[in-house]
């Protein structure tokens, strides 16, 4: 595959550039030392234009294919990495560890970039193709909002993009390998905060108290019904109560108590069923204990849905790189969440999931991207753009 071949020669100094930006981490959208590297290179390149400040920190390349594009079809097609890093203290140990404290890649966004970076390299080299081809390098994917930031920033309309296709490597797959899903294919994610009053005492007088710990244990509890009573067993969501803040003494009974965590939807009626649940059951908890229960519940990223046609070709252009029987196509959807859904939702495209080896998880202080994988991710960004806009 001349392709795969070509890139091959370059991988080195993609790797290079990705150790690069894993050794200078940058969290949310104070990534400009990432974006300046970005848009340096882009030039270098040869890019026919380069963009930054979109969406605060996002950087766009725009890139021709030796001829326009023809009749009514498809002309510009984008693809897009993420740069943002996680306030996380890096234990790989390697060479190229984070030179931050209390940063690093550990979500592969370094990996993503630099396999874009390769992908825009080779694309204005041959510019094999017909029509254009837009790279997008967003901030502020971990929590953000980056990409919905981008798209109210003009980036569809600035650059009349017909597609758009993301990528994510995958821990656990194997490297060489992709995998990816038609339809919700990671799920909605939604913030819930919970304030209980109650009123404080001494530990040894529960009956003159209203004790917040014991309404807020209640309430986690009862929250669990949702999930295992109140929703359709053959569709998915998850509850999870990752806070429990209270008091400061062992003997003495606190005034408030605050919950906090997170749910995980894949369909919109399932969103709305929780939220209305989440709240009618704080209020029974409330009534039932005497307690003030104030429930915020906001709404986050949405559900990223693949659109079937893009699904479909990306999937064969991922097994024409990867090679029969290395694409898994029809996975089932994670519950995770990733703010390419905003993207999704203003126009046509597919997420894809590149396989990462062995690797520990994702967000995992362990974690690094493989930089086997640079090759295989490349050659798709490269050859998803000559398909989707042959010359």
């Amino acid at each position: 595959m001349p392709i795969v071949n070509r890139i091959s020669e370059f991988q080195p100094e993609i790797t290079a550039w990705r150790r690069e930006l894993h050794a200078h981490p940058e969290l949310m959208y104070e990534v400009h030392r990432t974006a300046d590297f970005v848009a340096a290179k882009l030039r270098e390149f040869g890019c026919d234009e380069v963009a930054t400040g979109i969406g605060r920190t996002g950087v766009v390349g725009r890139i021709k294919g030796r001829k326009p594009a023809q009749g009514d079809g498809i002309k510009v097609v984008a693809l897009r990495a993420d740069m943002d890093a996680l306030p996380i203290e890096e234990e790989t140990g390697a060479p190229y560890r984070s030179t931050v404290p209390g940063r690093m890649h550990a979500c592969g966004h370094d990996g993503h970039t630099a396999m874009l970076l390769g992908a825009a390299r080779y694309l204005t080299e041959t510019r094999n193709f017909a029509g254009e081809a837009v790279v997008v390098f967003q901030p502020a994917e971990e929590g953000g909002a980056g990409a919905a930031a981008m798209l109210d920033d003009g980036l569809v309309e600035k650059y009349g993009i017909d597609e758009i296709y993301g990528m994510h490597n995958s821990p656990g797959m194997a490297v060489g390998t992709f995998a990816l899903r038609a339809g919700p294919a990671m799920a909605a994610t939604d913030h819930v905060d919970i304030e209980i009053e109650g009123a404080g005492g001494h530990a040894a007088a529960p009956h003159k108290a209203i004790d917040p710990v014991l309404a807020g244990s209640q309430l986690i509890v009862a929250l669990q019904s949702i999930v295992s009573r109140a929703a359709d067993p053959l569709e998915a969501a998850v509850i999870s109560i990752c806070q429990f803040k209270a008091g400061d003494a062992r003997n003495v009974i606190p005034q408030t108590a605050t919950l906090i965590g997170t749910v995980r939807t894949l369909t919109p009626q399932m969103r709305d069923m929780v939220e209305k649940r989440v709240r009618e059951i704080a209020a029974g908890i409330a009534t039932q204990s005497g307690a003030k229960i104030a429930v915020d519940y906001r709404r986050g990223y949405p559900v990223l849905v693949n659109h079937a046609g893009q699904t479909d070709i990306a999937a064969r252009v991922a097994g024409e790189v990867a090679g029969t029987g290395r694409v898994s196509l029809g996975i089932p959807p994670l519950m995770a969440a990733e703010d390419f859904a905003y993207m999704l939702q203003a126009r046509p495209g597919a997420f894809i999931f590149l396989g990462n080896g062995d690797s520990a998880g994702w967000h995992h202080p362990a974690f690094d991207f493989n930089d086997d994988a640079i090759v295989f991710g490349t050659s798709y960004w490269v050859r998803l753009v000559e398909t989707r806009l042959p010359a």
